[in-house]
């Protein structure tokens, strides 16, 4: 066993999941959190790709020792929740992690208009609906914040408010009964409470509520049509229209499979920036609720025949919009309607018992306000369940003039060549200006002169997790899944994932000549065309030695080194996420074009990572606010 019974004495454990882990910083950050009385126990991670459960099961279940279960398994697939749970085994899990991809709404390229990852939020709001965790954690990339005008932002948190508390539904669903009956036509009381029900219970029973309510507004409209001509009802368009709207609003399940089918041909296919794109993305919306419901509104505001200052036309009118809202759009309108009515106070008291989740504001989080040398921003939305504190903000743990330097953190890894591989520390190349730069730490990054404090360089080569695991086998690389279980491991030397390029003479002078002007600008790019070296990529970073990085990515090419000239290692890159060197990424170095996407290489892993420091300062203040 790898795990100190020092460590353990006295402590609760605190059970987490991580979900869309990737190579595992968020893991990585939650195991070395601790607090005087309790400490994370991993339980599960779950990932699409088979290298990120190669690097998961080495590090974790034979480095550390842990019988920490992996799930490769596509979250959006049907049976997901089925395998998730009988990994579980009946286990309670106290904290759910996780990002959903995020490439499609990153600010750093172009984003792509329905693509399936786009709802992956969905996914997982609907693990932390099953589980019912104390604390969930969703992160991903700030540009999420501004994504359509922030209506990606509040869909996210309408979603999180939506989550209720099962054991409150009947209980609400008696007092709004009883407040409907007084206050409500039966018409609108029948189609808020199928709504409702529908939301909150079992997806069998919704789907009965459905009808349900499909058969109130079908019912309302033959009341309605009653007192127009027969002929006219038969053969007017708008009629037609409202009809069969009302038909295909109803058919949801089907709608929704037509789209996922056709939003998950256009990744297979590559649909973007061409021809086909628009096509695809008008058909998606065509028979989307919001395109279906705007149309039947229209056909109702168009049609003189109806008389539109009666209830009858504006209910019916007001319960069609219904149907597309969240359930915390539905509270809303309820709300709305009890303020009219100045019956508000029980109201509120019934919503505050059913939700089960509360969300402060989301938090920008910054890497290097926790002693990440990166100045990587992620936003976090922190969900808490109602029986927990709220938490509206991650502490930092360095001040501004505390925040470490590139230099500090890989300037004893400059020793390679060109087309070099290094498996055990070299002979430094030494820069005098910087080395005041390198400062003794506490492992979260305040500087101390402490006899447990190191360098950050130092703390990455004996680790940040001393004072928790004994190695139960030292770090190794192994090629496959397959590989792993034939125990056909690779010789263990003392540096993993440390290997440069073999670059050709011109590409060496043309990183010189960008390093020289320390920036990519149009007076580089003029130099480069005249010596006949010119580059078609759009963006190269010379890493300042003194400063924090920009935000690391899956591109070895796009970071060149401040003294060395090169293109970065994965190790270096590691190093500017806060890996600690005994975390081995295995499985291939890079790949080219689209195959990134599916085997997912090192600098994808190193890429993609949460910060583990920064997840270790998210971990913390979990654990002392979790009762």
């Amino acid at each position: 066993m790898a795990e100190k019974k020092s460590f353990l004495k006295g402590k609760k454990p605190i059970t987490f999941l991580d979900l869309f882990a990737g190579a595992g910083g968020i893991s990585e950050g939650f195991l070395q959190a601790y607090t005087s009385d309790k400490y994370f126990k991993f339980i599960l991670a779950s990932d699409i790709n088979e290298n990120c459960e190669l690097t998961h099961v080495v590090r974790y279940n034979y480095q550390f020792g842990l019988d920490t279960k992996f799930l490769t398994a596509d979250i959006m697939a049907p049976d997901f929740m089925t395998r998730l749970l009988e990994k579980l085994d009946n286990v309670e899990i106290d904290v759910v992690t996780g990002g959903p991809s995020c490439q499609s709404f990153s600010l750093s390229g172009r984003r792509r208009r329905f693509d399936k990852r786009d709802n992956l939020f969905l996914h997982y709001l609907a693990v932390i609906r099953k589980l019912r965790p104390k604390y969930f954690v969703m992160e991903n990339v700030k540009g999420l914040l501004t994504k359509d005008k922030g209506k990606f932002k509040d869909a996210i948190l309408r979603e999180i408010r939506s989550i209720i508390d099962d054991k409150n539904i009947p209980s609400f669903i008696m007092f709004l009964t009883e407040f409907l009956d007084k206050n409500a036509s039966s018409f609108v009381k029948n189609c808020f409470l199928s709504k409702i029900k529908m939301e909150v219970i079992d997806d069998d029973d919704a789907r009965v509520e459905r009808n349900n309510y499909f058969s109130v507004l079908e019912a309302q409209f033959k009341s309605i049509t009653r007192k127009i001509d027969y002929r006219l009802s038969k053969s007017n368009i708008n009629i037609a229209t409202i009809r069969h709207g009302l038909n295909l609003l109803r058919r949801t399940d089907e709608r929704n499979a037509i789209s996922a089918a056709i939003i998950n041909e256009k990744s297979q296919a590559d649909i973007d920036n061409d021809f086909f794109v628009n096509q695809f993305n008008n058909f998606i919306s065509f028979i989307d609720d919001s395109t279906i419901i705007n149309t039947i509104l229209s056909a109702i505001d168009t049609f003189d025949e109806f008389d539109k200052s009666t209830n009858n036309v504006k209910e019916f009118r007001e319960m069609i919009k219904l149907y597309s809202n969240t359930l915390d759009e539905t509270f809303s309108l309820l709300r709305n309607f009890a303020k009219e009515k100045k019956e508000t106070v029980e109201l509120d008291k019934h919503l505050e018992d059913i939700r089960l989740y509360r969300v402060a504001k989301p938090i920008v989080a910054l890497a290097a306000d926790y002693g990440v040398p990166q100045n990587r921003e992620r936003v976090l939305f922190i969900g808490c369940r109602k029986d927990q504190e709220l938490i509206e903000a991650v502490p930092p743990t360095v001040s501004e003039e505390e925040k470490v330097t590139v230099y500090e953190a890989i300037h004893d890894l400059d020793f390679l060549g060109n087309g070099s591989i290094a498996d055990t520390y070299g002979t430094q190349r030494i820069i005098p200006e910087y080395e005041t730069l390198i400062r003794r730490r506490e492992v979260q990054g305040h500087i101390s002169e402490a006899k447990d404090a190191h360098t950050f360089s130092d703390w990455s080569k004996i680790g940040r997790f001393g004072h928790r695991f004994d190695f139960s086998c030292e770090p190794f690389y192994v090629r496959s899944l397959e590989d792993l279980n034939n125990n056909l491991f690779c010789e263990a030397p003392v540096l993993y994932n440390h290997q440069t390029s073999s670059q050709s003479d011109d590409v060496k002078e043309r990183l010189s000549i960008i390093a020289k002007h320390g920036v990519y600008d149009d007076d580089c790019k003029v130099e480069l065309t005249q010596l006949g070296i010119e580059s078609n990529k759009r963006n190269y970073t010379v890493l300042n030695p003194k400063g924090q990085s920009p935000t690391v990515v899956t591109m070895p090419d796009d970071f060149i080194h401040y003294a060395a000239h090169r293109a970065m290692t994965v190790r270096e890159m590691a190093r500017l996420q806060s890996f600690d060197d005994s975390f081995v990424f295995q499985g291939k170095r890079q790949t080219g074009g689209t195959k990134r996407k599916s085997e997912i290489p090192q600098y994808t892993l190193v890429g993609n990572a949460v910060p583990p420091l920064m997840a270790r300062a998210i971990a913390n203040t979990i654990l002392k606010n979790i009762q």
